[in-house]
């Protein structure tokens, strides 16, 4: 695939850095979705050309041309990712119209924030294993079960849940994709996980009773397990180009830091710093082939597995170019918060990156099965 930026690409960038330089200091959480949305800055890549739920249209290389000029300026955290670039290009391939005109508007405007309900203790990497029943009540489905790694549940508006609808069907058998709205007190309860940074990014969810709509069964009853699996090949696809320009800028900061202390004199953290720059280059290069439109089977599980340990190796590198010093934080300490800087929080969160998006055992197991063509593990 030729990714180079043509013309149009650049008066985009133009654009795109004159928006964000226009509007600096923003904090992640709604009000900055509000912001994006009102501008038409949610949902570049929907294929949407009639432009019915309020986003611009752009071609692949200028949601990439977005998300460089967004990285580059620093710009708040996204709370409106799930719903951005999980769920609505699950709905344009997968939705009826009816529910794409109900919840795409909504996201496209930053209004309506969402959370994605798929893990379960006991089924995590493995999917398919989970327990969580929706039976059908007349017009709605009653939901009851246990979700856990939820990110953003405390401010998610709604959640897509991937809950078993036919009693007594086994694995990807008799699953069903649901839109729950998340406001039901006494039906759905939000606890966050305490993370060892001391942060709460994630959450576990339970659901005693909660309502869902039937018409808001995304695939039809039974499809759940073929529009999963859709939405996450979606979301180690494009998403993934994006997460690695975060990376790049991650790395950037940890060779400023190596030659500002004289790390970098050392030989082998040095080479170790070139590794870095190298593998990213090979994951930039296999992300764009993936997105040129070649499907290879495994290819997402291929790209799971490299970053996956490489962000982890990023961290560890982190703490070995400051020293002794990262042993220490700059406080404050209290009983809700470690006071921790921005590479401590990096090394720690990225002990989780080989097990959370599905386990790198997971992985493995896929593309030996899927890819190679080895006998499957017994269950």
């Amino acid at each position: 695939m030729d990714f180079g930026f043509g013309p149009d690409d650049e008066t985009f960038r133009t654009e795109a850095r004159a928006w964000l330089a226009a509007h600096p200091g923003g904090k992640p959480g709604r009000d900055w979705e509000r912001l994006l949305g009102a501008d038409g800055w949610i949902g570049l890549g929907w294929d949407t050309p009639d432009r019915r739920y309020g986003n611009r249209t752009a071609t692949l290389t200028q949601q990439v041309v977005w998300a460089e000029e967004y990285a580059g300026a620093g710009a708040p955290a996204r709370t409106g990712h799930i719903g951005e670039n999980l769920l609505a290009p699950t709905l344009l391939a997968h939705g009826t119209p009816d529910q794409q005109d109900r919840f795409l508007p909504g996201i496209a405007r930053g209004e309506e924030l969402w959370c994605q309900g798929y893990s379960e203790p006991g089924a995590g990497s493995d999917l398919a294993g989970l327990r969580t029943a929706a039976v059908r009540d007349g017009d709605t489905y009653r939901i009851t079960g246990q979700k856990i790694w939820t990110s953003l549940a405390r401010d998610a508006d709604w959640c897509f849940v991937l809950a078993r609808s036919e009693p007594g069907s086994h694995r990807h058998h008799g699953l069903s994709f649901l839109l729950v709205p998340m406001d039901q007190p006494g039906r759905i309860e939000v606890r966050p996980i305490r993370q060892m940074s001391g942060d709460s990014d994630f959450n576990e969810v339970f659901f005693d009773g909660a309502v869902a709509d039937a018409r808001d069964v995304v695939g039809g009853e039974g499809g759940g397990w073929r529009v999963a699996t859709g939405l996450l090949a979606r979301e180690r696809g494009v998403s993934t180009l994006v997460q690695q320009i975060g990376f790049a800028a991650e790395l950037a900061r940890v060779v400023r830091q190596a030659v500002a202390t004289g790390a970098a004199a050392d030989p082998v953290l040095r080479d170790a710093l070139v590794r870095q720059w190298a593998d990213l280059r090979v994951m930039r290069w296999n992300a764009l082939r993936t997105l040129g439109g070649t499907e290879e089977p495994g290819a997402p599980s291929v790209a799971k597995l490299l970053w996956g340990r490489w962000h982890q190796r990023l961290g560890e590198l982190a703490v070995r170019v400051r020293g002794a010093e990262a042993a220490t934080g700059p406080g404050p300490w209290t009983p809700e918060a470690y006071g921790i800087d921005d590479t401590q929080r990096m090394f720690l969160f990225s002990r989780a990156d080989t097990i959370y998006g599905g386990s790198d055992e997971i992985q493995r197991s896929i593309i030996a099965e899927r890819v190679l063509g080895l006998p499957k593990e017994p269950r």
